[in-house]
C-alpha cells in the first residue's frame, strides 16, 4: 500500500515539476512534495508501522523517488535558467555599433556665476572674503549692530529664531562684528551667504536668499570712499553705461546711511513691473559705521570711521542676465538654467 503510494507521488511531482514555466512554481513543487509538511515527508513518517521486513524495501523506494524529485528539480531549474538568459538575450540585444549618448554635463548655477563675478570684483580692489555660521547668536545679528532687542527695526526682518538668543541670520553683517572683534584696522572685507527673513515670495523677494556685505574700516575713510566704490562696483558688474542713484535711508548700524538703486534693464527708466513702476531698482543698502558698533568692537570711533554695504546677490543676478522673477533660482528648472 504505501509503496504503491509512494510511487504515485513521484510520478505526480516529475508531471508537476516538469510543467512548472517558472521558479516561483517550481519552488511551490517542491514544497508539496519535499517541504516538513510535505506529502513524501508525511509518507515517511508512517514507516513506523511498517513491520522490520518491509522498512528496507520501503525506504529504498522512498529514497529513490526523493533523488528523483530532487534531480528533476534541479533540472527544470537548469532549464528555466536557460530559457530567462534566452529572453533577455533576445529582448535586450545590444547593438554595439550604435553611436554612445553623450552624458551631460552640469553648469554653474547664476546666482553662485555672478557670486564668483562679485567675489573676483571686489577682491581686485583691495578686498579679501570672510565666512561665518548662517545660525547665529542673536548678539551678532542684532544686538552689536545697535539693535537692541525693543528695538522697532526687528519687526521689519521678523526672523526665524530657534531659541531666545539663536537665530537663522537675516544678514551676513555678523561677520563684520566677528572680523572687527578679531581684527585691528585696516579692515576691507566682504561677506557672502544665505540670509532668511519672513518674506512673502513674489517676483523680488523669498525668505531665503544670498546676501554679501562689504566692510571697511581705517583711518580718514569718508562717505566720498563708499560713493566711489560702488559706482566702481556697478560699472564692472553691469557695464560703464550703467547709472546708480543714492537715496539717504536709515539703519541703525550706519549713520549717515543710503540706498543704492541701478536704473531699470528692463525699462530703462519708464516704469514697469518689475521696478514697479519707479524706474530704478535698490540694489543695496549702505552707509557710514555707526560710531556705537566701533566701540562694540574696541575700535575707537575718534581714530578710526568706515563704510559698509549690504546687497541681495538675487537682485544682482536679475540685473545682470535681465531676468524678471526672482523664483525661476529656486525652480530648477534645467531649460531655465541650460540658458547660463
Amino acid at each position: 500500500m504505501m509503496r504503491d503510494q509512494l510511487i504515485a507521488i513521484g510520478k505526480a511531482a516529475q508531471s508537476e515539476i516538469e510543467t512548472s514555466s517558472d521558479k516561483a512554481l517550481l519552488e511551490a513543487a517542491r514544497i508539496k512534495y519535499l517541504g516538513k509538511k510535505g506529502e513524501l515527508t508525511a509518507i515517511l513518517r508512517g514507516m513506523g508501522a511498517l513491520s522490520p521486513e518491509e522498512r528496507p524495501v520501503v525506504g529504498q523506494i522512498a529514497n529513490e523517488v526523493r533523488q528523483a524529485i530532487e534531480q528533476a528539480i534541479e533540472d527544470a531549474s537548469a532549464r528555466i535558467e536557460e530559457k530567462t538568459m534566452l529572453f533577455k538575450l533576445q529582448t535586450e540585444a545590444l547593438d554595439v555599433t550604435l553611436p554612445g549618448k553623450k552624458p551631460s554635463i552640469g553648469k554653474k548655477h547664476p546666482l553662485t556665476l555672478v557670486l564668483n563675478e562679485i567675489e573676483d570684483i571686489f577682491l581686485g580692489m583691495g578686498f579679501s572674503v570672510a565666512e561665518g555660521p548662517e545660525v547665529e547668536y542673536d548678539y551678532y545679528n542684532f544686538e552689536a549692530l545697535n539693535i537692541p532687542k525693543n528695538h522697532p527695526s526687528r519687526d521689519t526682518q521678523d526672523t526665524f529664531y530657534i531659541s531666545e538668543n539663536v537665530v537663522l541670520r537675516t544678514q551676513t553683517s555678523p561677520m563684520q562684528i566677528r572680523t572687527m572683534k578679531k581684527t585691528r584696522p585696516p579692515i576691507r572685507i566682504i561677506a557672502p551667504g544665505r540670509v532668511y527673513r519672513s518674506d512673502a515670495v513674489d517676483a523680488t523677494h523669498s525668505p531665503l536668499f544670498h546676501q554679501i556685505e562689504g566692510l571697511v574700516v581705517d583711518r580718514g575713510i569718508t562717505m566720498a570712499d563708499l560713493k566711489g566704490s560702488l559706482e566702481v562696483f556697478a560699472k564692472r558688474l553691469y557695464g560703464e553705461e550703467t547709472v546708480v542713484r543714492f537715496r539717504p535711508h536709515h539703519f541703525p548700524f550706519t549713520e549717515p546711511s543710503a540706498e543704492m538703486d541701478i536704473r531699470c534693464f528692463m525699462c530703462h527708466g519708464e516704469g514697469c513691473r518689475l521696478c514697479k513702476g519707479e524706474g530704478y531698482i535698490e540694489i543695496l543698502g549702505c552707509g557710514m559705521v555707526h560710531p556705537k558698533v566701533l566701540s562694540e568692537c574696541d575700535i575707537d570711533p575718534e581714530v578710526y570711521s568706515g563704510y559698509a554695504f549690504g546687497l541681495g546677490l538675487e537682485r544682482i543676478v536679475m540685473g545682470r542676465f535681465k531676468i524678471d522673477d526672482l523664483r525661476l533660482f529656486y525652480e530648477n528648472d534645467v531649460r531655465f538654467l541650460k540658458q547660463f
